[in-house]
């Protein structure tokens, strides 16, 4: 797994921005921090109050220069129901081949609920330069992170 100080792996995926289109993370480094938060399902209940909750801190995040991005392993038509669903004004980050998942190291399955190989509940800050400055992951994928810490995390990258 990938920890503060490592250098983050770059992501080839598919944004969910309301829209479909083709992400490079690597695209987006440089602009402020990149606060990359994962996230077991889209639909599910924990999953919604943390993303509910970013969204609640979303203008914390922008006046410190941060870009929230979610990922998950659903496909970019599911996450935009969701975002639509929830209001959420960040994009999120389409993960289905799982490449971000295993990278970060942040795979899990949750058997009960029949998900295999998805993302933990984790979170990441990403400096300009591309490296980790913080790094959390949940010890339950029912936990969320501490959002003043890592405001705090983003505002200090």
């Amino acid at each position: 797994m990938v920890s503060t100080g490592d250098s983050a792996p770059d992501i080839s995926a598919t944004l969910a921005n309301g829209e479909v289109e083709a992400f490079e993370l690597s695209d987006h480094l440089g602009d402020g921090p990149v606060v990359l938060a994962f996230f077991p399902g889209a639909f599910t209940p924990p999953c919604s109050n943390e993303m509910v909750a970013l969204q609640e801190h979303l203008g914390d995040f922008e006046a410190a220069g941060a870009t929230i991005l979610g990922v998950s392993a659903d496909s970019a038509f599911s996450q935009n129901a969701f975002r639509e669903e929830h209001g959420l004004d960040f994009a999120l980050v389409s993960d289905m081949d799982r490449n971000a998942i295993e990278d970060y190291g942040v795979r899990i399955d949750i058997g009960d609920l029949g998900l295999m190989g998805v993302a933990n509940r984790s979170v990441f800050v990403i400096d300009d330069d591309g490296e980790i400055t913080y790094s959390w992951v949940a010890d339950d994928p029912t936990n969320e992170p501490d959002y003043e810490e890592l405001l705090e995390a983003a505002e200090s990258a």
